[in-house]
């Protein structure tokens, strides 16, 4: 104890206690976006890939917003546009058109028929999907340095198929490619592809790490269990994300690329 006088006019012994949590300390310091980064990558063993975002823009040539259309004008002539609402009838996401009937629940055939063609539809945007920039080679060394990989999205595992084999990077994921297919309860942010990811990696969700661009991407990651890097291509994306609350966003994948050959 440290007895200190305090000045005070009246009479008696004045003391100050002093104990050991009043002690000064040194702030803890906080982690750099690049320190922040260099652990999620460094500590990944097996990384799951977002498809329409991450890897590439699957509609670059193929608008989305004319698929959706298509979708919608499919529904109408089968006298089933009453299935969607009027945001969803002009909605540019087709994924959104796909998910409004299967909510709706007008029978299995209808569903998976509409599914079929959202499929025939990506595949054909394939032809001049845009790869993300930096992608390819973070792929490839990735795979190089001893991480295994797989996709798990929302579009068609066909699409996505046949677009990693274009770019010759099949062998990179191998047949770990997790899909969309008839049953629509299964899209994100349900993370039953994370998880199936997970168990034919034999990997716990620690171990791991998700490179998504949605609230949906972010969602599912936080179910599994799973760290997620958020990739954002445009201010509009990362502010989506970030109100979502993902802490963990770039916007180019090129630092990701640079952590790994340095």
């Amino acid at each position: 104890m440290v007895r200190r006088p305090l000045g005070n006019p009246h009479p008696g012994a004045d003391t100050l206690l002093v104990t050991s949590d009043m002690t000064r300390t040194e702030p803890v310091p906080v982690p750099s976006p690049t320190d922040r980064l260099r652990e999620l990558v460094t500590r990944a063993e097996v990384v799951l890939w977002d498809f329409d975002g991450p890897v590439c823009r699957l509609f670059a040539g193929h608008p989305a917003p004319r698929v959706a259309g298509s979708l919608v004008d499919w529904l109408a002539g089968r006298g089933l546009r009453a299935l969607l609402t009027e945001a969803e009838r002009h909605t540019a996401d087709p994924q959104e058109v796909l998910r409004a009937v299967d909510r709706a629940r007008p029978g299995p055939g209808v569903v998976a028929e509409l599914e079929e063609r959202l499929t025939q539809e990506e595949l054909r945007a394939t032809a001049t999907a845009m790869p993300t920039a930096w992608a390819d080679p973070l792929i490839r060394t990735w795979t190089a340095v001893g991480a295994r990989l797989a996709v798990t999205s929302d579009n068609s595992p066909r699409v996505i198929g046949a677009y990693l084999a274009g770019r010759d990077l099949a062998g990179c994921f191998g047949p770990h490619i997790y899909g969309r297919d008839a049953d629509l309860h299964r899209l994100e942010p349900d993370p039953c592809h994370l998880h199936r990811a997970l168990a034919a990696l034999t990997a716990a969700p620690s171990t791991a790490l998700f490179i998504g661009d949605s609230p949906a991407d972010h969602e599912a990651a936080r179910r599994a269990g799973v760290p997620f890097l958020g990739y954002a291509r445009n201010d509009r994306k990362a502010r989506l994300l970030r109100e979502a609350g993902a802490s963990d966003v770039i916007g180019s994948l090129e630092p990701v690329l640079r952590v790994l050959r340095g």
